[in-house]
């Protein structure tokens, strides 16, 4: 059973068989306020409902209202073959709320890694093509291009040891 303090309506699980039915002091652990809690005795049995109550011409034109929505509905999703895995996106309509849905394509991840290695790629070749004229220009950098090639070539030792 959920009890919630009523200073700080903070939330407890509390054993039911912890609480008499005549009711308990309880104290809350956040706030140590201290409150008298009873059970109320309900009915615990589900609700039902008789079938002499339900109007059987109501309940045809509910089904037909909702047939000729989901029909609605249907013919509103947008239907595209994708073309060579282009994105297939799916607009559905329910009453008021639209829902769109974007198909996940994998590739687009792979893609973007291998631009990023090629731009990287691309970097280390143009420092060490401008490497004289940097180091003219910025002398401190000599120290930091020098530990950057280091490391690259023992990048390529590791990665030929790995073969």
């Amino acid at each position: 059973m959920i009890i919630t303090c009523l200073n700080c309506k903070k939330k407890f699980q509390i054993d039911p068989t912890l609480i008499p039915e005549e009711g308990r002091d309880l104290q809350c652990g956040s706030c140590q306020n201290v409150w008298f809690y009873k059970t109320e005795k309900g009915n615990s049995s589900p609700l039902t409902l008789n079938e002499d109550f339900v109007n059987k011409e109501i309940e045809d034109k509910f089904l037909k209202k909702n047939i000729e929505k989901t029909i609605e509905n249907k013919k509103s999703v947008i239907k595209e073959k994708p073309k060579n895995k282009e994105k297939k996106i799916k607009t559905i309509s329910d009453n008021e709320k639209t829902y769109i849905k974007k198909e996940n394509m994998g590739g687009k991840f792979f893609s973007y890694l291998i631009i990023l290695i090629i731009s990287f790629v691309a970097l280390i070749i143009l420092l060490d093509t401008l490497k004289t004229p940097i180091i003219n220009v910025f002398p401190g950098v000599e120290i930091i291009l020098f530990n950057l090639f280091e490391t690259l070539k023992d990048i390529k030792l590791f990665i030929i040891d790995l073969s």
